[in-house]
């Protein structure tokens, strides 16, 4: 019985943690539309924006190849 609630506890845990994580979308200047996993980090040094591609592969994209970003929740 134990065993039992805490592997529904885990269970949901881990669905809020996941159901916190909001997937966002980036628009490209030439009007390609890239879905992200979780919230882009961007490079001010190099003006570089890092993302997890659908996949789950790391990308990076030019800051200035992206017309706008929104989050999809």
């Amino acid at each position: 019985m134990k065993k039992t609630l805490l592997l529904i506890g885990t269970f949901s845990l881990g669905l809020l943690l996941a159901g916190c994580a909001s997937d966002h979308v980036l628009h490209t200047t030439d009007g390609q539309t890239i879905v992200v996993q979780g919230k882009p980090v961007v490079d001010e040094d190099t003006g570089m924006i890092t993302y997890k591609d659908i996949d789950g592969k790391e990308q990076q994209i030019n800051r200035n190849q992206i017309k706008d970003m929104n989050s999809v929740n």
